[in-house]
């Protein structure tokens, strides 16, 4: 598989995401459901909490991409959906420290939404990684 960063501008760099992914010759493609802060026991966890919120969304995320035998480095798009863009910013760091450990710098999109399916829940992340 090949991996081309596509830049038109390079902004987005130092908030670790590439613009856009040119992928070629690759043979699996996973679609990551939305991951929220949901315990192996499908209930919901750290209400009110942004930061522990999205560190076991991306745990959640990371999962999935382990079971399909894929890591964060096959992560080539990432959405993020939010309850409240302004109080994710600050523990977004987490998350861009993550992927850029891992070397990924899939394509990335915020959203910010009226509420997600499950309430209390604050951040969603949904993904394609390709292999």
């Amino acid at each position: 598989m090949e991996r081309t960063a596509v830049n038109p501008v390079t902004w987005s760099l130092d908030m670790g995401f590439n613009q856009g992914e040119l992928v070629s010759g690759h043979t699996r493609t996973l679609y990551v459901s939305g991951q929220t802060a949901m315990g192996a026991d499908g209930e919901p966890r750290h209400d009110g909490d942004m930061a522990a919120q999205l560190a076991l969304s991306f745990d959640n995320l990371e999962a999935v991409l382990r079971e399909a035998g894929m890591s964060l480095a096959d992560l080539v798009r990432l959405t993020v959906y939010t309850t409240d863009v302004d109080l994710l910013f600050p523990h977004y760091g987490v998350l861009a420290s993550r992927l850029g450990a891992a070397g990924a710098a899939p394509a990335t999109t915020m959203l910010g939404v009226t509420r997600l399916a499950v309430p209390g829940q604050m951040v969603e992340l949904e993904g394609t990684a390709v292999a």
